[in-house]
Order: structure tokens, then C-alpha cells, then sequence
């Protein structure tokens, strides 16, 4: 029957059409609902857009940077406050809670500083993610709409029919793959659209892998930049020293001064100042000098735009135990302020003559007086200084007169306790008065000498006799008579001028003689006489 049935079937044209258009309308409508159905996936794909949003949690780098630069704000108008609430009250309990408060103020800023850059190097790490996350959408997404080819790389590894999360992970791994350069993924590109597919991943994931590593760098460099330049100058200090081959005492001795100068950390304070404003520098040298204004009490007691002035010129030294700060009998350029250490007034002889400590200052002797260093000074211990140079020295002193008196007092003082003569203090400023036309003078009169004697030297022989003999006359007289009417002190160089009755006789300035006693390196000025 079934056969029969067959055999009529098959002989029936309309029947065979019949079947035909059945079968073309079922073939037609499984393709239909395949399309459908990838058109929904493809739908569902689209929607992961929405993760664009997560975007916005990039701005809690913002957030942090802003809580932090409001705590800075927050930190300097404490200290704004406190110090106005200081003027009114002298209670030491109250300056305790204060520096308290500013401590746990300034470990707040730190962390909220190390809290900003590791956020900033987690937003990178999202970035990353994200990005990958894009990368195996896109390369899950082209397959599917073609309807997983059997060489794409979704049929090879027969994930067409797996779970979601299968599919999402595999198609990650094979995009992370591309972006860290390790790899297709489980199996290369066998197709044209994966091959393309694979070079793009690779180049934007290399890409973006690259400067996140370099952006990374950077900002964990960035931590902590003043150790890490300390860390690279010990480095070469370390390199220069077994290259000079200096002895392991001295290299034990360069290293401790390195660790007690920078502590671990390393700023170039004369550029960081040098680009700030002129009243701003002012501010900041205060700042960092406050310690040292607090506990010397010539400034605790002195003019305000005094104590401005001076600190503003200091320079900050360090000196080790053992070292001679100031030698016995050399010229003084630099006078001390003792910020933190002990040092030791050393006599000739070896004596110990007295100590100073936190607070003082030494070497403004000279600095006032003609005379050379009448002690030495040794470090006793690690010693914090700041020195201030004779230039500004005077410079200083010369707009104060009352605290040069103050100075020439305190120094008359010291002298008279040590044995030396108090006398040697004397007004600079009334030297330079008395000395200034004189020395003008002399330097007039060596001058004219000395290139008096260069022409008698370039001219011919007959005509220099004649010549020299005439000029130096009226010359010899002119400086014999000035130096007559001059009443200076012997100096003690002996390059300088001597006696009057050493003046060069006429004789020496003819042609062929010897070098005349006035020379201009004789001359000597108003800021370099009578160191």
C-alpha cells in the first residue's frame, strides 16, 4: 500500500509541486526564524553598550585629587588660624595639641597623595579591561552574524550551542591575547574575517598596552621622586668614589654626610625658590627658618624686616664631628648661625675656651674687625648651620646700624673673654668714610706709575731716558707727597704698600731696570682692604 502510494506520489505532478513549495516555504521560514533569532542575540549584544557608563567611574580620580587639594586648603588655613590663635595665648599645652593636629593634618595629605595616584593607576587597569571587553564582543559578534562559518573560530572551538558565560570568557582570553602579545587565543585565525579581526585586536591592544605601561611608570615614579633622585645621587656619589679610589674612611665619612644632609631625600631648593616670586620666597625662607629665628635670641629681640633681610640670605651647611668649621688665623668670609649642634671655640694652644650650642652664632668677629680668625671652631657634633657671607653681611648691617653697634658689642665681649684685645672692633663703615678718598689716591698715583712704565719700556732708548727721567720725577714727587699726607696703618700683607721711605728711586723706572715697587698688583680696594 505504501508502495503503491509511493508510486502514485511520484507520478503526480501536482503532487511533486505540491511538495516542492512545501518544502522551499519550511526551508524559507527556518532561515527567517535563524535570522530572527541572531538578530536578537545581536540585539542583546548591542545592549552591553550601556557598560559605556562605567566610564563615569573614572571620575573618582577627580574626586580624590579634589578632596585632596581641599585638604591642602584646609591645612594652610588651620595654620592661618592657629598661628593668629598663638599670638593671644603663650599656654605650651595649646602649641602641643597644635602640632598634633598639624601632624595627623600632614599624614591625611600624604594619604589622600598616595590614595590619587593608585586610583589614577586603576583607572588605567579599567581602561585596559574595558577595551578588552570591547575587543571579544567584536570578535564574537562578526561570526555570529554570519552564522558561525565552520572555519570561524566560535565553530572550531564548538561554542555555538555553550553557555553565555563560556562564550564571554573565551572570547576575552582571546582578546586579552591579542592585547598583551602572547598569543591568537586556543587556535589561530583560520578565516579571512578572524585574521582581520586578530590584526586589529593586535594593534589597538599593543597600543594601549604600551602606554599603560608607560603611564604606569610614570606615576609609581612619581610617588616618591625626591627618594627616588636621592637613591640616583647616592648612586653616582658611590660610582665617583670607587673611581677616585678614596679610602673606606673617607667613603664612611661622605656617606654619613649624605644620609644626615638629605635624609633620604633629595631637592634642588635653589631652583624649586629660584622660580617662585620674590615676596613668595620671602614667605617660604621664613617658613623654613622659623626654628632657627625662635631659638637665636639676637633675632627673637631684633626689627622684623631684619631678621627678613638676613634669613633670606642664608645659606644651610652641615659639618660632621670633627670638622673645623673656622682655622685660627685665615680671612673670615662667613659668620654662623647655629640652627641644631654643639660646637667647641678651639685656642691656639688647644684649649677649649667655651661651647655653643642651638641658638648661637660665631664668626662676626672678623666680619667687624681688621683682623684675621682669633680661634678656631670645631664641630663637636652633627651641626645644622646657616652662614651668611660677608657681602651680605655688610650689606645687611649697613641698613641697620643699630645692630651692627649690637654686633660690634657682643663681639668686643667675646674678644675680651678669650684675651684678645677688644679694641680691634671698629665701625667699618667710618673706615671706608676715612679711607675711601685715600684710597682712591694711591691707586691713582700706582696707576699712572705702572703704565708710565710700560711706555718707557715700548720707546726707543735715548728718547726713554729723557723722557722717564722727567716723568718719573714729577710722578715720585706727586706719590711722595701723598703718601706723606697720608696716615695709614701698616697692613699685613706684604704685597701692599710700605713706608714712605721706600719709594722706588728715579733710576728704577729707566729703561732696562728692575721692576718698580709699585705694581698694579700693589692696588688694593675699599672692599678687599684690611681683611
Amino acid at each position: 500500500m505504501w508502495q503503491s502510494f509511493r508510486k502514485h506520489f511520484s507520478n503526480d505532478p501536482i503532487l511533486l509541486q505540491f511538495a516542492k513549495w512545501k518544502g522551499q516555504s519550511s526551508n524559507s521560514d527556518f532561515s527567517e526564524s535563524f535570522q530572527i533569532l541572531h538578530a536578537g542575540r545581536a540585539l542583546r549584544i548591542l545592549r552591553l553598550a550601556k557598560l559605556l557608563s562605567l566610564v563615569r567611574l573614572l571620575r573618582l580620580s577627580r574626586l580624590v585629587r579634589y578632596v585632596s587639594q581641599w585638604e591642602e586648603v584646609y591645612i594652610l588655613q588651620n595654620l592661618q588660624k592657629k598661628r593668629s590663635e598663638r599670638r593671644g595665648r603663650r599656654a605650651s599645652d595649646a602649641a602641643t595639641k597644635k602640632k598634633s593636629r598639624f601632624t595627623k593634618s600632614n599624614l591625611i595629605f600624604k594619604f589622600l597623595n598616595m590614595a590619587s595616584v593608585f586610583m589614577r593607576i586603576f583607572n588605567l587597569i579599567c581602561m585596559m579591561l574595558l577595551i578588552g571587553h570591547w575587543s571579544g564582543c567584536l570578535q564574537f559578534l562578526v561570526p555570529m552574524l554570519q552564522g558561525f562559518p565552520a572555519n570561524s573560530w566560535v565553530a572550531i572551538n564548538e561554542l555555538q550551542d555553550a553557555f553565555w558565560l563560556e562564550q564571554y570568557s573565551w572570547a576575552l582570553f582571546k582578546a586579552m591575547s591579542h592585547m598583551l602579545c602572547i598569543g591568537y587565543g586556543r587556535f589561530p585565525p583560520q578565516s579571512l574575517t578572524d585574521m582581520w579581526l586578530t590584526m586589529l585586536s593586535m594593534i589597538s591592544g599593543a597600543t594601549c598596552y604600551a602606554l599603560f605601561l608607560g603611564h604606569a611608570t610614570n606615576l609609581i615614579q612619581s610617588l616618591d621622586s625626591s627618594r627616588r633622585q636621592y637613591r640616583e645621587r647616592v648612586k653616582q656619589v658611590e660610582e665617583y668614589m670607587a673611581y677616585r679610589k678614596l679610602p673606606r674612611e673617607m667613603r664612611q665619612r661622605i656617606t654619613e654626610y649624605f644620609e644626615h644632609r638629605y635624609q633620604g631625600k633629595f631637592f634642588d631648593e635653589e631652583a624649586i625658590l629660584g622660580e617662585l616670586s620674590e615676596k613668595l620666597r620671602e614667605d617660604v625662607i621664613n617658613y623654613n627658618c622659623r626654628s632657627l629665628v625662635a631659638s637665636v635670641p639676637f633675632f627673637a629681640n631684633a626689627d622684623g624686616n631684619f631678621v627678613s633681610d638676613v634669613v633670606t640670605k642664608l645659606r644651610y651647611e652641615v659639618f660632621q664631628p670633627g670638622d673645623i668649621i673656622i682655622k685660627e688665623g685665615t680671612i673670615g668670609n662667613k659668620m654662623y648661625f647655629i640652627q641644631e649642634g654643639i660646637v667647641d671655640i678651639v685656642m691656639l694652644n688647644g684649649e677649649v675656651a667655651t661651647s655653643l650650642s642651638d641658638g648661637s652664632y660665631f664668626g662676626e668677629i672678623c666680619l667687624l674687625t681688621n683682623a684675621r680668625r682669633v680661634a678656631s671652631v670645631r664641630a663637636e657634633t652633627y651641626c645644622n648651620l646657616f652662614s651668611l657671607s660677608v657681602e651680605h653681611f655688610n650689606a645687611v648691617l649697613d641698613q641697620y646700624p643699630l645692630m651692627r653697634r649690637t654686633m660690634e658689642s657682643v663681639a668686643a665681649e667675646r674678644l675680651n673673654k678669650i684675651g684678645k684685645n677688644p679694641n680691634l672692633v671698629s665701625h667699618r663703615e667710618e673706615e671706608e668714610e676715612e679711607l675711601g678718598s685715600d684710597s682712591k689716591t694711591i691707586n691713582a698715583v700706582v696707576n699712572a706709575l705702572a703704565e708710565q712704565a710700560e711706555i718707557v719700556d715700548t720707546s726707543e732708548e735715548s728718547v726713554g731716558r729723557h723722557s722717564s727721567s722727567e716723568t718719573s720725577k714729577s710722578l715720585h714727587e706727586l706719590a711722595g707727597h701723598s703718601l706723606h699726607i697720608l696716615n695709614l696703618p701698616r697692613p699685613k700683607s706684604e704685597n701692599n704698600f710700605a713706608a714712605v721711605q721706600e719709594l722706588p728711586p728715579l733710576a728704577s723706572l729707566a729703561v732696562g731696570a728692575a721692576r718698580p715697587l709699585f705694581h698694579k698688583s700693589d692696588t688694593f680696594h675699599k672692599d678687599t682692604a684690611f681683611q
